[in-house]
């Protein structure tokens, strides 16, 4: 399908004036403002900020932004190749950079000379330099598949050749070429990404700083927190990128109330298109699921973490063990939005009057039925595939399941000698310490969740339980195997013929669990192209009725998404647009000066002038997961901040955008300049931002 011109002005109407219930009218941005950069929203600019930048303008705001390696958004802000991102964004790769005696969550890190900044092997970023509409190129090597798995293989054949043709073209020459599926494949671009693997770091704020108010203040706000950081590319000859062409001027005074603002960054991933019987499957299935796995691993890390706490000389495995927990503890509350958000009578009755308005301009095709029952026919299997699969997170006895009913099976194939012995070698390795205290809780946690979330009428667990309670079977199970002895699970594996006669209770735990996981995955699996081309031809039919007016799901591909600084109401209250230095010294004595509202020695005697500098401000505009460390500009191309994070009422804009309470929450670049001046005395990067 082509995707033609912008058609804002009536597509926008038509979402804000369709006739539908009053209790239940979608709203004009329900899909959100993640406009792609090869359609971007020039009407609407025009029409709500009065605002009509040209081609230019977005080729520069394209240009100066960056993809920060795999999981991150960044941006150049200077002409010699300096670069923003987020503390959070950069965390996992300084460490690598400390030298002797330094430790860079305490101390921090500024390189006072050129000479000192400091390179980060394997770290990248990329510069979406060149973008291409390849949709038609697309459909027509489409043509008259025979069903949707032919479909998928001649689409992915198709983007693999037209790559390879735009490859050979001078102007694609030596980027790094990315097709891009958008709409469920009603439409098909490909980006070209200029790659700098030179990338070597000038400042990072102390981990008190950059992680300030820690898991407690995460998706919150009013917030404190200079999750801010600072690098610079380099070129093939060791000099600094010139990138004076296209960068964004710090601006030192930062964003002002109701100034219209731009995301500039590549949200990871939203499914705003999917439909009732995908979200019903979400509310009621998938997501409970998922939260019921992140909560017990929580709990299993913060124990472990506690009792790791009171050892000096396990400081370190501690910490490892704090981040671990920290990451699901950000994923709990991102899942626990999500459904609540489901939950939400009038979110929810919005995608609800969507679908019906969306429905009733598409008489007599039958694609929501289909994929809904195709979602019915996955339900019994939902459990198995959520809750059975190998990994170090469910523990060595299931992962060890997996490889020994993998290798029974196996037993009858002809694999070559080397394969035979990878297989045996890795089995060996689950075997050693299977039996711990850890993974007695790990496999009791896997039997919990299964007989929590086991789909109503399967009896798998009740007849592997055979009468037991989930601790008698565990240690029942733990007791009497023989693969927690090294030497007794090589004798087995030396004689493959005779695993079929083995009736060790491992064994036979694995040919019912496994066998299960098997069956649900396949069943998952194979209906995959098939759910895929409902999703594409429901995708077609909302274009049909709104044109190309609404942005794509987010990819991890570069968008822009415009708002306005606003506060909004929370709590009973007002939370202002900005929070200042004087708030994040209130929340440090508030809370007994102890983490994660600590602060460094430095910070102890600030200057007064500095306490009513900005350092956090809110939005309207659209982000999610991967938009951290993306620039907010304003409409002369200036950064006048760094967004970091969402507050807790955004998290439902996985599947829907709510305007009236969703906020980005970002760093000012008032409060970022204010740091560096007055607590850090960074006088060459002042230098360079503010030339």
């Amino acid at each position: 399908m082509k995707i033609i011109k912008f058609l804002l002005a009536s597509s926008f109407l038509l979402i804000s004036s369709i006739g539908l219930a009053q209790d239940a009218q979608p709203n004009r941005f329900d899909f959100g403002k993640m406009w792609s950069f090869e359609n971007p929203p020039k009407e609407w600019f025009k029409e709500a900020y009065n605002f009509e930048p040209g081609d230019d303008w977005f080729t520069d705001v394209r240009k100066s932004s960056l993809r920060f390696a795999e999981w991150c958004s960044a941006s150049f802000i200077s002409p010699n190749g300096l670069i923003m991102t987020n503390h959070h964004c950069s965390r996992s790769v300084v460490g690598a950079l400390q030298q002797e005696n330094e430790n860079f969550d305490t101390q921090g890190f500024y390189a006072v000379n050129q000479s000192d900044e400091r390179k980060a092997e394997g770290l990248f970023v990329e510069q979406l330099h060149m973008i291409a509409d390849i949709t038609d190129e697309v459909m027509a090597l489409t043509k008259n598949p025979d069903n949707d798995l032919h479909k998928a293989q001649m689409t992915e054949d198709a983007l693999k050749k037209i790559s390879e043709e735009y490859g050979k073209k001078e102007a694609w020459s030596g980027l790094r070429l990315e097709p891009v599926t958008y709409y469920s494949g009603g439409k098909f671009s490909l980006y070209g990404y200029k790659k700098y693997e030179d990338i070597r770091l000038v400042w990072i704020p102390e981990l008190d700083l950059g992680f300030y108010g820690g898991d407690p203040d995460n998706f919150t706000y009013p917030r404190y927190n200079l999750d801010a950081t600072f690098w610079r590319a380099y070129d093939e000859n060791g000099n600094p990128v010139d990138s004076s062409k296209n960068y964004f001027k710090f601006n030192p005074n930062g964003a002002s109330e109701n100034e219209v603002t731009f995301v500039v960054g590549n949200p990871g991933s939203t499914e705003r298109y999917r439909t009732i019987s995908q979200l019903e499957y979400d509310r009621d299935y998938r997501y409970p699921m998922i939260l019921r796995f992140l909560e017990n691993r929580h709990q299993i890390m913060m124990e472990e973490y506690k009792a790791l706490k009171s050892d000096p000389s396990k400081e370190l495995e501690a910490q490892e063990k704090l981040n671990d927990a920290f990451s699901f503890s950000n994923s709990i509350k991102a899942i626990g939005g999500i459904i609540d958000g489901l939950k939400n009578p009038e979110l929810f009755e919005r995608k609800v009057a969507m679908e019906k308005h969306i429905r009733s301009k598409s008489a007599d095709l039958d694609y929501w039925d289909n994929l809904a029952t195709a979602y019915k026919k996955l339900l019994p299997h939902s459990w198995a595939v959520m809750h059975l699969g190998a990994s170090p997170y469910r523990g060595k006895a299931l992962m060890l399941m997996h490889q020994m009913y993998n290798f029974e099976n196996m037993v009858a194939e002809e694999i070559s000698e080397d394969e035979m012995t990878k297989i045996k070698s890795g089995i060996l390795e689950l075997a050693k310490e299977l039996d711990t205290p850890k993974e007695r809780r790990l496999l009791n946690v896997v039997l919990s969740e299964l007989e929590a979330d086991i789909y109503q009428g399967d009896n798998t667990v009740t007849k592997l339980l055979a009468g037991k309670s989930i601790d008698a079977f565990v240690d029942d199970f733990f007791g009497s195997t023989v693969f927690k002895d090294e030497s007794k699970v090589e004798s087995i594996l030396s004689e493959p013929k005779n695993l079929a006669d083995n009736t060790d209770v491992l064994m036979q735990t694995a040919r019912v669990l496994i066998s299960k996981y098997n069956d649900a995955a396949l069943e998952f699996e194979s209906s995959s192209p098939y759910r895929r081309g409902l999703e594409s031809k429901i995708a077609n039919q909302v274009f049909n009725v709104y044109g190309a007016g609404l942005p794509p799901d987010a990819t991890f591909t570069l968008r822009i998404s415009d708002g306005v600084v606003k506060g909004y109401e929370y709590n009973g209250t007002e939370a202002p647009y900005k929070t200042t230095y004087y708030g994040l010294y209130n929340r440090h004595f508030s809370n007994d000066k102890e983490f994660p509202w600590a602060l460094p020695e430095r910070w102890k005697n600030p200057p007064t002038e500095f306490l009513q500098y900005p350092i956090n401000f809110v939005s309207t505009n659209d982000i999610i997961g991967g938009n951290s460390g993306s620039p907010i500009i304003n409409k002369n191309k200036e950064v006048v901040g760094l967004v970091f994070d969402g507050n807790i009422e955004s998290l439902p804009s996985n599947f829907i955008f709510d305007e009236e309470y969703n906020r980005t929450v970002s760093v000012h670049s008032g409060g970022i300049y204010g740091a560096l001046k007055y607590i850090y005395k960074t006088d060459r990067l002042l230098d360079e931002l503010t030339k």
